[in-house]
């Protein structure tokens, strides 16, 4: 039962880093969108945790993969294939001469991340919470 629990925290932390990731990424875009940051600045600053959130996301996804929990791997399985089918096609990084014509899509994007990774983050929550209840019964 102690390795369920520590899947479920590593997990929540796991998702609370890309609840950050993400979160960061939307305050630049608001930077940018009131002129407080300039577009290269901006961009590259995005740019720069990208591919780290693509990453924690497969090792979160192969973490419930490995540890058998099916539900969360399915659940999380669509955000990663659309994580892979960007890079694949080059379009996962911000364009600096592009980024005010792709600024409103861009923080939509993101805003349909965090809120898919707060789900994430509530379910993985709860389950942690279940499985320490069942560890102590």
């Amino acid at each position: 039962m102690g390795d369920d629990i520590m899947s479920w925290l590593l997990s929540f932390f796991f998702h609370a880093s890309l609840v950050g990731l993400i979160g960061y990424q939307l305050m630049c875009l608001a930077d940018l969108e009131f002129d407080y940051m300039n577009p290269y600045d901006s961009s590259s600053q995005i740019n720069k945790v990208i591919l780290p959130e693509f990453i924690i996301q497969g090792v979160l996804c192969f973490i419930h993969l490995a540890t058998g929990h099916w539900f969360m791997f399915l659940f999380s399985l669509p955000y990663l294939y659309y994580n892979v089918r960007l890079y694949k096609r080059g379009k996962h990084l911000l364009d600096v001469t592009e980024i005010f014509n792709q600024l409103n899509w861009a923080k939509q994007l993101r805003i349909f991340k965090l809120v898919y990774i707060i789900l994430l983050l509530v379910i993985s929550i709860f389950w942690m919470i279940w499985s320490i209840g069942e560890a102590y019964d």
